[in-house]
This record gives C-alpha cells, structure tokens and sequence, in this order.
C-alpha cells in the first residue's frame, strides 16, 4: 500500500493587484494540470493572505510546503524567480528572501514547532503592483515553468517518502 505525504501548495498575493496575483495565477495553472494528471492524495491547493497563523494552520503536519508569492525588489527583473528551500533542522536566515511575510510565519513556526518537513519557497519578481488585474508580459510567462518547478518538487518528496519508507521496511 503506497502512502502519500501530505504536500501543501500555498499561493499568497492580491490578484487585485496585477503581479500581485502571480502566485494565484500559477496555483490556477496546477489545477488545470491537475486534471489531466492527477496530484497526489493528500495534496492541498490553498490560497492565503499573509497571516502567519493562517499560513501555519495550512502547512501544519505537512511533508512538504510550497509557498507562491510575489517578490517586489527595488531592482528586480520582471519575472525572474527566487528559490529558496528550508526544512525542519534550519532556522530562518536573515537577509534571504522573505516577501510577503513568510520571515515571520517561519520564525513563529520554528518557535511553535510547528514547520512542514520541508519549506520550498518560490517568489516572482514584479512589475507592476497598481490596482487591476491581469498579469504583466514577463511574469505571465513564468507561470507555466514555475508551475513545473511546482510538480518537480513534489516528484521530488514523493521519491524521497518512498525511499524512506523501502529503508525503515528493510531494518
């Protein structure tokens, strides 16, 4: 019998807000694949605002988070994505990406003893934040490859879940 982690994608951003809404647009995007090819059970689509308790409560007991935000860096380069992963055993560094809030979510989270396995973060450099919605050119086009990056991670868990569960079979 196969079991599945409990993987919980997380989208944070104001669609209201044009680049804003990039993380929503890349989480639409994942359920759309997923209707070909199916996510594995125990997987959470969520959108969230940036409440760290609230993105505590949807990463709670998770294998594997993965949080889809904007990132709005003063010299940024319109759609360029930033990568950075955590798990268990790491304290936020800072200094490192934290758009969004996502610093204090992890803080209270380490604090609580409350963090997912792993922690991937993905954010989407900006260009234009002003009210309306619809995404600029050069983010629009990072949607389908960080949807990618998205089911890559997940493979990734699943593979990983798998071999620790052959290891503790055969000890």
């Amino acid at each position: 019998m196969a079991v599945s982690p409990r993987i919980a994608i997380i989208a944070i951003g104001d669609p209201d807000r044009h680049d804003d809404g990039v993380a929503r647009a890349v989480l639409a995007r994942l359920r759309e694949r997923a209707a070909e090819s199916p996510l594995p059970p125990g997987t959470l689509l969520a959108e969230c605002d940036i409440d760290p308790a609230r993105l505590i409560r949807l990463w709670e007991n998770a294998e594997l988070a993965v949080l889809l935000q904007p990132a709005h860096p003063g010299e940024g380069r319109p759609g360029r994505v930033h990568r950075l992963e955590l798990d268990s055993g790491q304290l936020w560094r800072p200094g490192t990406m934290s758009p969004h809030g996502l610093g204090a979510a992890v803080d209270v989270a380490c604090a609580l003893g409350r963090l997912p396995g792993r922690l991937v973060a993905y954010a989407v450099d900006g260009a234009d934040t002003s009210v309306g919605r619809g995404l600029s050119p050069r983010v629009a086009a990072t949607v389908d490859d960080l949807a990618g990056y998205v089911e890559d991670d997940i493979v990734r868990q699943l593979a990983a879940t798998t071999r620790d569960m052959a290891a503790r079979t055969r000890a």
